[in-house]
């Protein structure tokens, strides 16, 4: 496997962050703590606690609240900036922890740099399952999953897929995904978005 040193970005600061950012996007928007909270399915009181970078949400309500915002879940850890450069070193790419699953996630794409793609590296360890809601979007977002090491089970809208180390599968993100490692070996993968999807209130 390739190496996964702890970096020295943490989710502690990471939290702060995302918290930032869902409170920015939402005031952006002029959305009320309660019409996030009834548009996602995730409590009040939650998103608040998030807010104040008081609670480590989890991916799964970090995907509930993107979809809420009508954005990406990847975009929900960068804000896009104008001045921003167009390389990002791997030292310093930002690493986050799932606190659920255990999975680690690299942030690979130049931070706050604006464009149509997002790409991310995924951890994902032995016996995990994650299981993303996302279902009700009125546009599906494009993503093509790229297993380079292990094997991985993914279900998309009903279908199963047994990805291979090698294999590629696309996919829009608006039903139902389940992500399982069934291996007793971490598997590791690419995730390249395409965040330019029709939403009325993407960014």
């Amino acid at each position: 496997m390739t190496e996964t040193t702890p970096h020295p970005n943490n989710n502690e600061d990471l939290n702060l962050r995302i918290a930032r950012r869902i409170s920015g996007l939402r005031a952006e928007r002029g959305m009320s703590l309660e019409a996030l909270a009834s548009k996602c399915h995730v409590s009040r009181s939650m998103i608040s606690l998030i807010e104040r970078g008081e609670s480590s949400p989890t991916a799964v309500v970090l995907d509930k609240l993107a979809f809420g915002l009508g954005v990406t879940l990847a975009s929900l850890f960068e804000e896009p900036q104008d001045a921003a450069s167009p390389l990002v070193r791997r030292a310093e790419q930002l690493l986050w922890t799932d606190p659920q699953s255990g999975y680690v996630r690299r942030n690979i794409s130049p931070p706050h740099f604006r464009s149509p793609l997002q790409i991310v590296e995924v951890l994902f360890p032995a016996g995990a399952t994650v299981s993303y809601q996302a279902g009700q979007r009125d546009s599906g977002i494009p993503q093509q999953i790229w297993l380079l090491e292990g094997s991985m089970e993914i279900s998309s809208g009903g279908i199963h897929y047994s990805l291979q180390a090698g294999d590629c599968l696309a996919m829009q993100e608006h039903h139902e995904i389940v992500y399982h490692n069934s291996s007793a070996l971490p598997a590791r993968y690419l995730v390249v978005i395409n965040s330019d999807f029709s939403q009325p209130t993407r960014r």
